[in-house]
């Protein structure tokens, strides 16, 4: 067999628990469309073309990725300007799915040196998205 396995792992505190194998591409690893060298599709698709596999480092100190949830707005795409006026560095995923509550209809990655601000950024993102919150 040829190809990706994503394994998806949870730290409870106590102990490092396994929640999910994966033999594809998986959307835990989604953050490397941006924040990785060479990201999880790329060398998926090396790997069973049996091409030399990339360099999977992070771009930077820190990467955050953060899930957009379906939520109380219907229409995602109206938030863009608001996200985008308010952090230009922002990548935004969204995967044209209906939007029901809590569903996963897209994600956020951001990158640089402090990844508690990034992720106070990104989730502020996720979260206007979503329509958790407006401002």
């Amino acid at each position: 067999m040829v190809g990706m396995l994503a394994v998806e792992l949870f730290d409870t505190g106590d102990a490092i628990v396994v929640n999910e194998l994966a033999m594809r591409p998986h959307n835990s690893g989604h953050w490397s469309i941006e924040g990785a060298v060479t990201s999880q599709f790329e060398n998926h698709l090396r790997a069973v073309l049996d091409l030399p596999l990339g360099d999977p480092s992070t771009r930077s100190a820190a990467v955050v990725m953060v899930n957009v949830l379906g939520g109380t707005v219907g229409n995602l795409y109206s938030a863009y300007r608001h996200v985008f006026a308010r952090d230009p560095e922002l990548k935004v995923h969204l995967y044209g799915k209906e939007v029901k509550p809590g569903r996963k209809v897209g994600h956020v990655t951001l990158l640089g040196d402090n990844a508690d601000e990034l992720l106070v950024r990104g989730r502020h993102a996720a979260d206007y998205f979503s329509g958790t919150i407006n401002e």
